[in-house]
């Protein structure tokens, strides 16, 4: 029944990413920060003050309305700066590097309750992402189903099982762990991993979208309000393994270098929060350029690497997502505004098995009974930013989604 959904999705045009054989290299850019991820608010208590010495992995500041959930250091360093907004609601805490010191956490506890206050503890909760809604799941909150992704899809993205090459063991260890916190573990993709009891493995198709948690989550376990589902990624799996081995955060994970505007491609180790111009100063072609966190037709302009990125696309200045698309043009010169027309392109961007007319009609309108109907509430902005692609909208499908979203939530889940 699902072999068409499998087959569905697209090609698109893309950067190559260096080979096994040639990386992945590492770099530890000079500066790092934490910053919150993209729509995401952070209300904080900082735990430390401008000009302190950090140790990576060190908490330095802790959720007001969570006081259990923490943000730590992404590397040992100085704190430099750290900016907040009224409410303090956290922008950026900027570190400069110093020093290799890591903080050792207290592994001691056993059971999914010292699992989950270790995860909380530790930052690593912050890799968790619940849905509807794609936020960080409620210091309190229990998982329908939780979704290990060792696939991603999106142009020009590392492959996760690069991520875990050497790392089977804490991978396994980190998967076992999981495995207490929900009923249904699923893992995406991971072609060759041993999986433990429990994990169900899911076969995923080879073209983007397919390798998206939502398009998953929405085809074999759809999240509602009072069943939330979680996905993670399959490297910050390894970390937990690697903290619950030896109380410790790996320092680095996996990224993609890549666009238009480089000299070359390239696959790069750095700290979380890394800065972005750090990562490709030496490899960028004269002339003007831009750099987005993310891929190149999801990604969005930053400085520091976000929580959850794990590429970062460099073009040339003016060359976005919307540069020369056919069907952009053609709507900007109608006569007058027409509607978006489904096409087997956008079947296609939705994974083959979401029904793009009636999901863009309710979208339009602003229909939240029908979106829900229709499992958006598996979907975020990144599920549809194939579909924004493909059909130049304006305004994007995915903002769209993120209105009905946020009235949902505040219609729906008791504050």
């Amino acid at each position: 029944m699902l072999k068409p959904a499998l087959s569905a999705g697209l090609i698109l045009p893309d950067m190559p990413v260096s080979s096994p054989d040639d990386g992945p290299h590492d770099l530890l850019t000079d500066q790092a920060a934490l910053t919150p991820g993209r729509g995401e608010e952070l209300r904080i208590e900082p735990l430390v003050a401008e000009g302190d010495r950090v140790a990576q992995g060190q908490p330095v500041a802790h959720l007001r309305a969570a006081p259990e959930v923490a943000l730590v250091a992404p590397m040992s360093g100085r704190v430099a700066s750290i900016l907040l907004q009224p409410g303090r609601r956290l922008v950026q805490m900027v570190l400069f590097r110093e020093g290799d010191d890591r903080h050792c956490f207290d592994i001691s506890g056993q059971g999914p309750d010292a699992l989950a206050g270790l995860m909380r503890r530790s930052g690593l909760w912050r890799a968790l992402r619940s849905r509807p809604f794609g936020r960080m799941p409620r210091a309190d909150e229990t998982p329908a189903a939780i979704f290990v992704m060792a696939i991603d899809s999106r142009p020009a993205a590392p492959d996760p099982l690069i991520a875990l090459q050497g790392r089977h063991e804490d991978f396994q260890r980190g998967l076992t762990a999981l495995a207490t916190l929900t009923t249904h573990l699923y893992l995406c993709g991971g072609v060759g991993l041993a999986l433990p009891g429990g994990v169900r493995r899911i076969r995923c198709g080879a073209l983007h979208p397919q390798g998206l948690a939502g398009i998953q989550i929405h085809r074999h376990h759809p999240a509602r309000i009072e069943a939330p589902v979680w996905d993670i990624h399959a490297e910050d799996v390894a970390a937990l393994g690697a903290l619950l081995a030896d109380g410790m955060l790996p320092p680095t994970r996996l990224v993609s270098v890549t666009g238009a505007a480089l000299h070359r491609a390239r696959l790069l180790r750095c700290q979380p929060g890394a800065d972005l111009r750090g990562l490709c100063h030496d490899i960028t072609r004269p002339g003007p350029h831009q750099i987005l966190a993310g891929d190149r037709i999801g990604g969005h302009a930053a400085h520091w690497l976000g929580p959850r990125d794990r590429q970062v696309s460099v073009l040339p200045r003016g060359e976005g997502r919307d540069r020369g698309h056919w069907f952009n043009a053609a709507l900007r010169r109608a006569a007058r505004p027409l509607p978006i027309i489904p096409t087997a392109a956008l079947d296609q961007a939705l994974g083959g098995d979401i029904p793009a007319a009636a999901l863009i009609r309710a979208l339009a309108s602003g229909d939240s009974e029908g979106v829900v109907r229709l499992g958006a509430l598996s979907l975020l902005e990144e599920d549809l930013a194939l579909a924004d692609y493909v059909t130049g909208a304006d305004p994007t499908l995915s903002s769209q989604l993120r209105v009905l979203l946020q009235r949902i939530h505040a219609e729906e889940v008791p504050q």
